[in-house]
């Protein structure tokens, strides 16, 4: 059973994947509720969960009447079934097909709410996607222990090895896209766990879509689903069969382009 949307018409689209994630979406939740609720955006905020239990989806139905209490315009989406974070970002930002800004954030709260919202206004302002990354800077600080430090620089070092893309950080939870630009790469987008926005990303860039990286405070959280070796492994076959795909898609335009002229 899917809670209702608000009535009211919302251009931002902001979605938090979670899956048996309700106790860590019950710290970071409030306080995105009350950022949300402070700032004078028109956003629609999706919990969009990725199969879970039932015991897990009558924690996030109450705990979304604790959020809308907060926020109203919040709800959730389940999916039928366990598929990946990628595959239930992309099915909760099918929901609204006209939203002017789509947006995610990791519900674990490893970029704060208020950064979140500073991100999602620092896009509107500049009229451009816009990446959050991890970086220390006079204002922003990362807190993150070796091993996952270790795992995503190895991540970003095979993603310019394997796909040519150039980011200071193509996995930080937090990303604002122009709904336009989104919808163009949409029908090309196959991953359904981790490396979802990388082959976004990729697909962005070989379109000539532009983006900006702002840094933002980011803290590990316990809890967390990513091991090292089991996911680094995955990630490499996901960024090879990225490579793969948009090799095949390059030859199939100039092939198209070789005999239509």
């Amino acid at each position: 059973m899917q809670t209702k949307p608000s009535s009211a018409r919302h251009s931002i689209l902001l979605v938090v994947p979670v899956w048996n994630d309700a106790a860590r979406l019950a710290g970071y939740g409030p306080q995105l509720a009350e950022e949300l609720a402070a700032s004078a955006l028109p956003v629609r905020w999706i919990i969009a969960d990725d199969g879970s239990g039932a015991d897990e989806r009558a924690r996030l139905t109450s705990l979304r009447e604790t959020l809308a209490a907060i926020y109203p315009a919040v709800e959730v989406h389940f999916a039928a079934s366990h598929r990946g974070k990628g595959a239930v970002v992309r099915e909760a930002w099918a929901l609204d097909p006209e939203a002017a800004w789509l947006a995610f954030a990791d519900a674990d709260g490893s970029v704060n709410a208020a950064d979140m919202l500073a991100l999602i206004e620092q896009a509107i302002a500049a009229d451009l996607n816009t990446l959050a990354v991890r970086v220390n800077t006079a204002t922003t600080r990362v807190e993150s222990s070796f091993r996952r430090e270790l795992l995503h620089h190895a991540y970003l070092w095979l993603a310019r090895r394997v796909l040519g893309l150039h980011s200071a950080d193509l996995q930080c939870g937090a990303k604002v896209l122009k709904g336009p630009d989104y919808r163009r790469v949409e029908p090309f987008l196959q991953e359904e766990g981790f490396a979802f926005d990388s082959e976004m990303l990729l697909a962005m860039h070989h379109l000539g879509l532009t983006w900006q990286e702002r840094p933002v405070n980011w803290r590990g959280q316990p809890g967390g689903k990513v091991h090292p070796l089991r996911d680094g492994i995955r990630m490499l076959g996901a960024l090879r069969r990225i490579r793969l795909r948009q090799t095949a898609r390059d030859q199939a335009g100039s092939e198209g382009q070789a005999e239509s002229g």
